[in-house]
Parts: structure tokens; sequence; C-alpha cells
């Protein structure tokens, strides 16, 4: 597709994958890491994918300013942050916090990459994140900036690209390794990096393998957030492909006490993992849905798969704010 190079390349790709053989034998099944979290260090993550399209698409259109939102310890926010510092463009960040929060993890880094921050309540995050960010790029209008909106997790059409690009990388990597994933684990908090994946089996004309473990909301609102960000991204691309809401797996059950929130069982299955491992989970994301997808094969849920795929989205500097749970 001519159309996944239509991009920057910020991002280490293709990320490796690696055997968790301790933890494997642990549940008794291969469990493959895919290392999105080595896509890069000040821009580590998942979301890096994802922006190497949108904001190629954004200096295209000529924008000389970013602004997205996330909450206080965003990694898409960081991402998004670091990168406008490396090329030279304004960012803006609206974050769900307190401003006087103290200055660790990826709040500290947003800071050190020279970031404007306006912080806003959980209320005003629910319900008028984005107005609030139509709102600062009006006023930045005034002052001369062309400010490009980037959404929450920068899962939309454009974004989503990254992660059909992924999935395609994954399809070389099992043919070069002579392997074949029975199942690819993502965590899902808003939705983009599952739905590139899906899209990406859709476009390969292959049987979707993605089950997303959601670490936020509940099952039914990213069925239909998932088909509607696949939808959009079919309709903007005309994809000739075809789109079933029950071809999209999520499995609930897995937020704990809500997004960003750790449970001691979190915070202690952190800690097994490292000492299996030497891989540290981060506490938004991968950790809930790492611990699903552990309870999961407990029930049985995986009884006829063999050779499992997770993919590990970052977050690493995430866990220092929460350093006292440990």
């Amino acid at each position: 597709m001519k159309i996944l190079n239509d991009k920057f390349n910020f991002a280490n790709l293709p990320t490796k994958i690696e055997l968790l053989s301790r933890f494997s034998e642990l549940v008794g099944k291969n469990i493959y890491f895919k290392r999105d979290d080595q896509t890069g260090t000040e821009f580590s993550g998942n979301k890096v994918r994802k922006l190497e399209y949108l904001i190629k698409f954004a200096i295209d259109k000529g924008y000389d300013s970013l602004i997205t939102c996330g909450g206080i310890q965003s990694n898409h926010a960081r991402a998004t942050a670091a990168i406008a510092a490396r090329i030279g463009l304004k960012c803006h960040l609206v974050l769900r916090g307190d401003e006087n929060s103290s200055l660790d993890g990826n709040l500290l880094l947003d800071n050190l990459f020279d970031a404007d921050i306006k912080f806003i309540n959980s209320e005003e995050y629910s319900h008028s994140r984005n107005e609030i960010m139509e709102n600062i790029t009006l006023k930045l209008k005034n002052k001369g900036e062309k400010c490009f909106i980037i959404p929450e997790g920068a899962s939309e059409k454009i974004g989503n690209l990254g992660y059909i690009n992924c999935l395609f990388e994954i399809v070389e990597q099992e043919k070069n390794m002579n392997i074949q994933f029975d199942n690819i684990i993502t965590a899902v908090g808003s939705g983009g990096t599952y739905s590139g994946l899906y899209l990406g089996h859709k476009i390969k004309g292959i049987k979707n393998r993605v089950i997303g473990i959601n670490v936020c909301n509940n099952r039914e609102y990213f069925l239909n957030k998932i088909y509607d960000i696949s939808n959009q991204t079919k309709e903007y691309f005309d994809l000739d492909i075809t789109l079933k809401r029950e071809d999209i797996n999520i499995i609930d059950g897995y937020v704990g006490k809500g997004y960003a929130l750790s449970s001691e069982y979190e915070i202690d299955f952190i800690k097994k993992i490292s000492k299996l491992e030497g891989i540290v989970l981060d506490p938004v994301y991968t950790v809930k849905a790492m611990y699903g997808l552990y309870k999961e094969i407990k029930k049985g849920t995986f009884k006829n798969s063999k050779n499992i795929l997770f993919i590990n989205t970052g977050g690493l500097f995430g866990i220092f704010p929460q350093k006292d749970l440990f």
C-alpha cells in the first residue's frame, strides 16, 4: 500500500518480537512480546507509529503547531511534545490533572520539551476536551499560529495507518520466524491500535486474530468506537474491504479501579513480570492487558491457542509517579 509510505520515520522499526520463555512456561503457552515499547526513547511506545502519519499530514498542510490531549501522565502527549521539539513545531497539551502535581514521569518530559500545558479537571476532560482544544486553536489562530488538533491517543483515520503498517510488519516477521500467531493481544485505551491491527487483517484478507483488553470504559463502548474509527479509515482511503462489528473482539473485566488507577494485584503483577523476564509493564495499559491475558489463559479462554503475541505498547515513564505504590 503506497499510503503506508507517506509518513515521517521517527520510530525504530521494525520492532523485534521475542519469546518470554519463563512466563510461557508459567502459563503453558508460547507468549511473544512485540517490543513497541522500544520504538524510541523520548517518543517510545505505540503512539509514535500513529504520529508518523499525522504529523506528516500536518506539515504537508502547512500547520506550525500541534495540540492534543490526555491524562497528566499521557504517553501520547509526551510523544507528541517530543516529536514537536525534534522538528521545530510548537506543542500545546490539554491534560487531565492538577497543575500543582509534582514534575515526574511524562509530565516532567512534557516540560523539558517546552510544551504549553493547560490543565483541566476530569469532568471537563470527559465532556469538553475537544471543545477546549478548538477554543485554544482559535485563540492561537489570532496570534498567527496554525494549529493542528490530534485527538486523544492519535486514534483517528490517518493515525490508523500506523497499526495497519504494524500488522503488515508482523506478517513479514511471521514469515521470517517461521511461526504463526494464533492471537494478537493489545491493550485498548482509545481504540486506534486495535483498529489499525484489525484493518490490517482485513486488507491482507486474513482472519482477524486481534483481541483487545480494555483498560477503561467497557466492551460495548469500544466495539462502537473501533467500528466507527475503522469505517472512517475505510471511507477516507477508499479501502476495498468489508467491516463487521461482530469481528471486533474485546475482553472486558480488567479495568480494575479505573483508568490510570492501580490495584494492589496489578502492582504485584508488575513485580512478578519484572522478576520473571526483566521487563517492566506500565501501570496504565500493559499491566491491565497482560494481567487479563494471564487470567484468561487460566480460565481456558485460549485453550486452542499455542502461540500468542502481546503488543507491548510501552509507557515506562508512567511508573515513576507511582513509585510509592511499590
